[in-house]
């Protein structure tokens, strides 16, 4: 037992921080009256510490909620303000893993995502659901449909098509000022077959290394090129490269609350790269909300499930897989500048990772290159960044970011999250001055790849 757990009159907490399982199996989890109990539990805590008033607008919300409400303590809000704290929230987990001293094992047991997570998953079961954000979330439906009629698509969903934009504003409630995913007619599926990008016999990890790369639903539909870069690279440095696409990792479903179609998908990818890790290929997440998943989220709803356990062992985020291989085996020759710097943005589900900035150190390996590093949130968290009633929010957090980045001057921004880089480069619209272009947008490892002339 921790010393925390034997004396709870202790502050803080100086043990290892854990989370617990996520009992979505069990009734108790879904029971609004005791999810209620333990919002006004745990906002208790946040009121009385309020460390994580600049995390997001989550607890703005919730600390000005109680200051003025009638009793000026947490007896004076309810469901409504619940509501309002869990509109805010995107599941980011900086608060859980950057600022609380609360969480387990220390007594207090706080885990405000996790419990945010629980009350949408108990909304969700008493009928209380988001169409338009539940299509939204369907990515692999809406990516399919759209690859036969990508041009089309990014013509009716371009920021610039005003009249389409303000129709769908008005029915789907999706602002009509945020910048959309576009998509592809070539996936990256369809790009990188077997045997496409074969390893260097010069490379470093030829012979040692086999990667599985976990395409992830945004890259195969809507950014395909970072695909592209990963099997150059890694090919690049000897290693023999599979690109494997079973089905979106379920991240939207997760932020809706439907975790039984979560689990769904942490069983079937999981079953579907057994067999690649048998072989003795590792895994190789290309967006960092995907590894963040198959890393830790789909652990603590299945932990007793062997091959998911397997999966998050042998799962590496891409930057974090390069800077491995160079610090193990090194990195091929070749490495050339990259003109007018890079900032890199540290996205939170990088961060939730806890790996430390990987894409940082992979872009310091690139020689007489400027390569700094922002660590604030984007603000976007997938739909939460485009819908109507959020985008304002979305601008409001992910603005800090963006001034930082803007005042950085570096020709290239990149991130390890493409939504956030994306919605980024859209505030630096309004960032830069003196009349100079925004920042091009990149993934880390196309910058790598850039930087070898692979791209």
């Amino acid at each position: 037992m921790s010393e925390d757990v034997k004396d709870p009159r202790r502050e803080g907490s100086l043990d290892a921080p854990f989370r617990r399982p996520i009992a979505w199996q069990d009734d108790d989890y879904y029971d609004l009256e005791k999810v209620y109990a333990e919002l006004q539990r745990q906002f208790d805590v946040c009121h009385t510490c309020r460390r994580c008033f600049n995390l997001c607008d989550s607890f703005p919300r919730l600390f000005d909620a109680i200051d003025e409400s009638p009793t000026g303590e947490i007896d004076g809000i309810g469901r409504k303000e619940h509501d309002h704290v869990d509109e805010a929230c995107t599941l980011c987990d900086m608060c859980f893993l950057t600022k609380c001293p609360y969480v387990p094992p220390h007594p207090f047991d706080i885990d405000i995502p996790h419990l945010i997570l629980r009350y949408r998953a108990a909304k969700r079961r008493a009928g209380e659901r988001e169409f338009v954000r539940e299509q939204l979330g369907k990515t692999d439906r809406n990516g399919k449909l759209a690859k036969p009629v990508a041009p089309i698509a990014n013509w009716a969903t371009a920021r610039k098509n005003t009249p389409l934009r303000k129709l769908m504003e008005s029915i789907a409630k999706i602002d009509a000022e945020a910048e959309l995913p576009t998509y592809h007619s070539r996936t990256a599926t369809d790009r990188v077959k077997r045997g496409t990008f074969p390893p260097n016999p010069q490379g470093p990890a030829f012979g040692k290394k086999k990667v599985a790369l976990y395409a992830t639903c945004f890259v195969d539909y809507n950014e395909p090129d970072t695909a592209v870069a990963a099997a150059k690279v890694l090919a690049h440095q000897g290693c023999e490269v599979e690109l494997v696409y079973p089905e979106c990792c379920g991240m939207p479903q997760l932020e809706a609350g439907n975790i039984s179609d979560v689990a769904g998908r942490a069983r079937r990818v999981a079953a579907a790269f057994g067999p690649w890790i048998d072989k003795g290929y590792d895994v190789v997440a290309l967006t960092a909300s995907c590894g963040l998943m198959m890393k830790f989220e789909w652990p603590l709803m299945l932990p007793e499930d062997a091959s998911v356990k397997a999966l998050s062992g042998a799962t590496r985020d891409v930057c974090e897989y390069v800077v491995e291989l160079n610090r193990t085996l090194g990195v091929a020759p070749g490495l050339t500048a990259v003109a007018g710097g890079v900032t890199v943005h540290h996205a939170c589900h990088a961060r939730a990772q806890n790996m430390g900035a990987k894409s940082l150190e992979m872009l310091k390996l690139i020689p007489d290159t400027q390569v700094e590093l922002v660590e604030r949130c984007s603000g976007h968290g997938g739909t939460f960044g485009v819908m109507k009633a959020t985008h304002a929010v979305a601008n409001k957090v992910g603005r800090a970011a963006a001034r930082q980045m803007a005042g950085k001057n570096a020709e290239t921004i990149c991130s390890d999250c493409p939504l956030a880089c994306k919605h980024l480069g859209q505030l630096l619209e309004t960032e830069v001055k003196d009349g100079k272009n925004p920042p091009r947008q990149a993934h880390p490892i196309e910058v790598f790849a850039q930087a070898y002339g692979l791209m």
